[in-house]
């Protein structure tokens, strides 16, 4: 097993290995061109993607580097102004709805650019978060990998591809308890796209996932 897994594991578990990655930030005075990197959390609804972003860019706050957070306009579940995770943990955001707008958005001398839904966005994310990190920017970005019939979820395979440091996250199944990977949809809808919470989805299992469950 290679050091990057064992840091993404580590991070799971509550330890602070997967935060080495905080000491290679960009050094004061500037954005060095090559500087930059992507980190990417995924995993299924419940699995606390947000919940690491928050973690993440907080610590980057105490390190007084200049962060800033955005939302796809079309979440809105919790709050307009703040990503807020499923425990309730927040940080004030701007929500852009598309991926050109947030990179128009980002300012000189930002250092961290924090993205979370990023299955919301256009495939666009995928260009605009590598002219970010060229520019010598962290960039750490949080979305589903899986949508509710459990395919891969563009963009996020794509951003995986070319992410410097990947966390998968997993929830636990509501079902039997065990580890879940999947987002089980429980409305009837075959729209790919439908935003909810714990009345919407819930975290299941390889073996609980039921796909077909959103026809009956």
């Amino acid at each position: 097993m290679d050091s990057l897994v064992r840091s993404d594991i580590s991070a799971l578990e509550g330890g602070a290995a997967a935060e080495a990655t905080d000491m290679h930030a960009p050094e004061n005075g500037g954005h060095a061109r090559g500087r930059g990197w992507i980190e990417v959390i995924c995993g299924s609804m419940f699995s606390g993607k947000s919940e690491e972003l928050i973690r993440r860019l907080r610590r980057a706050k105490i390190a007084r580097q200049k962060v800033q957070v955005f939302k796809p306009r079309i979440d809105d579940r919790f709050d307009e102004d703040h990503i807020v995770s499923h425990s309730r943990q927040r940080i004030s955001s701007q929500r852009v709805m598309t991926s050109t707008e947030l990179y128009a958005a980002v300012e000189p001398g930002t250092r961290v650019v924090g993205i979370d839904e990023a299955q919301f966005y256009d495939d666009d994310l995928i260009d605009v978060s590598q002219r970010l990190a060229a520019e010598g920017r962290r960039v750490i970005i949080a979305g589903l990998d899986q949508d509710y019939l459990g395919r891969p979820f563009e963009p996020i395979p794509q951003l995986l591809a070319v992410a410097e440091y990947i966390t998968k996250t997993l929830a636990i199944c509501i079902q039997c308890g065990a580890p879940a990977n999947h987002s089980q949809r429980l409305i009837a809808s075959e729209e790919r796209v439908v935003v909810g919470a714990e009345d919407v989805y819930e975290a299941r299992c390889r073996s609980c996932f039921d796909p077909g469950l959103h026809h009956q």
